[in-house]
């Protein structure tokens, strides 16, 4: 009994030598770079507003699309709500974005949710705006977004080998206004 006792001790001690098994510090280079990834896409930041149009198997499904979107976490995440209203004024997407950077891989990343799906998508970052990629069986959903002349133009297309892309949603949006969101409203100490 005594072996066995020793023997865990022993292991114990191992766990708790181990560099992981300790709190992390804050990685102050990292979260610098974090900020400076997002400063690409800061263009976002604030509220916008306009037509979309998706086609699906019942024909194409015209709502009005609105975005509000901010930094959080002092800068190293931009946090995306979608929401776009049916012509009667219910919602009729809902959607909940996350871009971050990976300072390890040196990319961009989009968590998303949205329709009872959800994932982590590869995000191109380009001088106009962005691209990001779902897989999907044997295609790719692809959207490319872009700023010009003040005007956020996305677009969705169905991507199969061999074959033209086959386009599935259009936004075109317009700034409307600032948001504090996500950041405003935190807990306060007291």
């Amino acid at each position: 009994m005594l072996k066995l006792m020793s023997g865990a001790l022993a292991a114990l001690g191992a766990v708790l030598m181990v560099p992981g098994a300790q709190a992390q510090a804050t990685d102050v280079v990292a979260i610098a770079a974090q900020k400076e990834a997002m400063k690409k896409l800061a263009w976002m930041h604030g509220v916008w507003r306009g037509p979309a149009v998706s086609q699906s198997p019942q024909g194409p499904h015209e709502v009005t699309q609105t975005e509000r979107i901010g930094s959080f976490l002092d800068g190293t995440l931009t946090v995306m709500e979608g929401k776009g209203y049916n012509p009667d004024g219910s919602v009729g997407f809902n959607a909940l974005g996350v871009a971050s950077y990976d300072t390890q891989t040196k990319s961009y990343w989009l968590t998303s949710w949205a329709l009872g799906r959800g994932g982590k998508f590869p995000m191109t970052v380009t001088d106009t705006g962005y691209i990001w990629e779902i897989p999907a069986g044997g295609m790719t959903i692809r959207y490319t977004a872009t700023l010009a002349d003040g005007v956020w133009t996305e677009v969705g297309d169905y991507i199969a080998s061999g074959q033209p892309a086959r386009p599935f949603f259009k936004m075109t949006l317009r700034r409307v206004g600032d948001s504090a969101w996500p950041a405003a409203g935190g807990i306060a100490k007291q």
